[in-house]
């Protein structure tokens, strides 16, 4: 475990070097950040336009407010194709520990700052549309969207593991799930809706069940918070597995080959 937690350690000191290399506090603060929260505007105005509810605006309010956390977590797709461009894929796969953690720490800058991005959003632009969270609820609405943030990276991995050597589809394959999360995941529709095959797809993604619990805890339901939050966080665990099964696989084919290629 120690080796492990120093793996993780030394590699998310290097995504922090990357994130100051991407973000100057200007550059993310009014770049990145007034994007998201732009973007949580435009979506619940939109809904209180076309629907004008009250509590159907305030249900879009929070639903794009917590989608800042996963579209910036699946940016782990990209992050972690660069590394075969920037040369630095051999030497992350000859570390002495499982491959998943290498890969886990190094672009922890993610979940770190779509977490930052996401309270700031619940709090200035949820206020806007009618969300009011009172301060005994801050403490369990701030650990789900941490949880959001972390369960929905563990899912980015594995999608990264498979497109480690499709460098040209990561921007594809992580717009396209982020998209394909903000329809079915119940951001702007309850799951409920959906077809049954499309309600088992929603299900096994972890923010659907992080929306959940962050609605329950602004309607006081503490079993119901407790119960999706539990959920999210085995889906999270059983994504990171996923990811740690398909990274292993991919090592072991390029030791064999000799090619990183391969890997």
């Amino acid at each position: 475990m120690s080796r492990t937690l120093r793996v993780v350690a030394y590699s998310a000191a290097n995504a922090a070097a990357d994130m100051r290399a991407l973000y100057t506090w200007r550059i993310w603060l009014f770049g990145w950040l007034g994007r998201m929260l732009a973007q949580a505007v435009f979506f619940a105005l939109l809904g209180r336009s076309a629907a004008g509810s009250p509590s159907h605006t305030e249900y879009l309010a929070v639903g794009s407010c917590l989608m800042s956390s996963v579209i910036e977590c699946m940016a782990v797709i990209s992050s972690t194709t660069w590394e075969r461009a920037a040369g630095t894929l051999e030497f992350l796969a000859a570390v002495p520990s499982r491959p998943v953690w290498v890969f886990f720490g190094r672009s922890l800058q993610w979940p770190a700052s779509a977490s930052v991005t996401t309270v700031v959003s619940m709090f200035t632009v949820g206020p806007l549309f009618g969300v009011v969270w009172r301060p005994s609820q801050v403490p369990a609405l701030v650990g789900l969207i941490v949880l959001t943030s972390l369960s929905t990276y563990c899912f980015g991995l594995l999608l990264a593991a498979l497109v480690l050597n499709a460098n040209g589809a990561r921007n594809l394959v992580a717009n396209g799930v982020s998209l394909t999360m903000m329809i079915i995941c119940g951001v702007q529709i309850p799951v409920e809706r959906w077809p049954a095959i499309v309600r088992v797809v929603a299900l096994a993604l972890p923010p659907t069940w992080t929306l959940r619990a962050v609605r329950a805890v602004l309607a006081n339901d503490g079993t119901v918070a407790l119960a999706a939050a539990g959920a999210a966080t085995a889906l999270g665990v059983g994504w990171l597995v996923a990811a740690d099964v398909m990274f292993t696989m991919f090592l072991n084919r390029s030791r064999r080959t000799g090619r990183t290629d391969h890997f």
